[in-house]
């Protein structure tokens, strides 16, 4: 119960409604019905877009399962320092698992990073696409991100 907001909490204590479903925001709704009109100039069909907005589809596309169960770990792993923090553990204890939390997403990282370069940077220089050079400039700024943090 710690970690639903005093304000989201129904009288009882217990997550609201509120808690239960996600929260939409106006701009992602606008941002997923992009209304168009008919060869009469009549509005008409409604488009959604791509969900891959201008790119690829992701390299991590025939591994997503996989990669959603890792992270579903690594969120049990954060939640495991919640309760260690709630429950007054020691603080060499927290900062052990805060330590294997930080090495897991940074696997993870490097994973999805490996599995964009062979795919998504490979392919967009075997086909030549003008984009080629931008995905790999692309690809060496998430790397510097990755050494930075």
């Amino acid at each position: 119960m710690a970690s639903t907001p005093p304000s989201r909490r129904s009288k009882a204590g217990k997550p609201s409604n509120a808690d239960l479903s996600p929260v939409q925001d106006a701009a992602d709704t606008a941002a997923d019905v992009v209304a168009d009109s008919d060869e009469t100039g009549s509005p008409g069909s409604v488009r959604t877009p791509s969900p891959y907005a201008g790119h690829r589809p992701p390299g991590y596309l025939d591994q997503k399962d996989a990669h959603l169960k890792r992270l579903r770990r690594i969120e049990g792993q954060v939640r495991g320092l919640q309760r260690q923090v709630e429950n007054d553990t020691y603080c060499i204890d927290v900062l052990t698992q805060v330590s294997a939390a930080t090495r897991a997403l940074e696997s993870f990282a490097l994973g999805l990073l490996d599995e964009h370069l062979a795919h998504c940077v490979s392919a967009a220089l075997a086909s030549g696409d003008q984009d080629a050079q931008g995905k790999v400039k692309e690809a060496s700024a998430a790397i510097a991100r990755l050494v930075r943090s």
